[in-house]
């Protein structure tokens, strides 16, 4: 049976995971769901100093601390910065790296670099007149203005991530990635939701930075159609496609 860590994206502590941790646990496997500094019921660790660093050392604690090896990492969204770090830090203990609906950011982009121009200035006036300078704010999550995004999640489920979610410290997004050279060999699969797959190898092989960072022989890819929180619209659909992979 294989050691699953479980990293969740933006505004959101370990309960995001806790249908696939069920369904992963129920098939046997041990897992670990991380709530990282200063989000949901850390939210009073928040301070401007939390940055993608802060996170990625939550996460090798988890794995160091708890003597983990062998571990399947998967990452969330956002949650792609820290664990993309902590496995570059500990590649001894990581046996695959899960991407689900994500990827590695290349060395020196942030988090907030794979918007557009205008996306992203957007989100930077929330964090300047909402987020005090130095948080982003919960979304709203409105489906009806967000489709794409929020596609399979119930009225319920909207309302719990209203509620839950705390805001995200914003230099997990805006520290930039400082990858290795040489990268580590680690086996990286893609579990790919709202952006078709076929499109992931396009942009790759047409040199788009952040997609080109997805393709060579470590990558495997995977298709889970729904919407971008598929660990709360197909829970146990992800639970098994972590499970065939371990």
């Amino acid at each position: 049976m294989a050691t699953f860590v479980l990293v969740p994206g933006h505004w959101f502590g370990a309960w995001v995971w806790d249908g696939v941790a069920a369904g992963l646990r129920a098939a046997g496997h041990d897992v670990r769901a991380v709530t990282l500094t200063g989000v949901a019921e850390r939210a009073a660790e928040a301070t401007p100093d939390v940055d993608v660093d802060t996170h990625a050392a939550d996460i090798v604690e988890v794995v160091e601390g708890g003597g983990l090896t062998g571990v399947v990492l998967v990452a969330h969204s956002g949650g792609n910065m820290a664990a993309t770090a902590a496995a570059d830090r500990i590649p001894d203990r990581i046996a695959r790296i899960v991407y689900v609906d994500t990827g590695p950011m290349p060395d020196g982009l942030a988090g907030i670099d794979f918007h557009d121009p205008e996306t992203r200035a957007a989100l930077e006036k929330r964090v300047a007149e909402d987020g005090g300078g130095w948080t982003i704010p919960v979304p709203p999550f409105d489906a009806d203005a967000d489709p794409v995004n929020l596609a399979g999640l119930s009225a319920e489920t909207l309302e719990a991530m209203r509620e839950r979610g705390t805001p995200q410290p914003f230099g997990t997004a805006s520290q930039p990635a400082a990858r290795p050279d040489p990268l580590p060999d680690t086996p990286r699969t893609l579990v790919a939701s709202t952006i078709p797959i076929e499109a992931v190898r396009r942009m790759g092989e047409e040199g788009v930075p952040v997609f080109a960072a997805m393709t060579g022989p470590e990558w495997t890819y995977l298709e889970l159609p729904t919407g971008h929180w598929p660990m709360l619209s197909r829970p146990a659909d992800l639970a098994a496609l972590l499970a065939d992979l371990a």
